[in-house]
């Protein structure tokens, strides 16, 4: 292997799969942040369901974002989507999980 060999980086987005140039970008950062969620939840209370285990995988692109919402209020999570103005040229879709 060579010595010193210099590997060129660039700084990405806060969304990968846009910096991947993969479709549905902002839907699957979203589905991936649910999933994260979940995945916290489920490890903090030590529930080990067959239904979830595809989540434990991080397998979120089987589950449509209405799905991955309905497992957070079946784990007794209340689920908020907030609306608001932008100064940037798009919006941003983010998820903040409680501390």
């Amino acid at each position: 292997m060579e010595k010193n060999k210099r590997i060129r980086a660039e700084q990405g987005s806060s969304n990968v799969f846009a910096d991947l140039d993969l479709p549905h970008a902002e839907q699957e950062l979203l589905k991936a942040r649910l999933t994260l969620q979940i995945y916290k939840i489920i490890k903090d209370r030590g529930i080990r369901q067959p239904h979830v285990s595809a989540l434990m995988r991080n397998r979120a692109g089987m589950f449509s974002v209405e799905r991955l919402m309905e497992f957070l209020t079946h784990l007794r999570q209340d689920v908020e989507i907030t609306v608001r103005p932008t100064r940037k040229e798009h919006g941003k879709v983010s998820v903040v999980g409680a501390a």
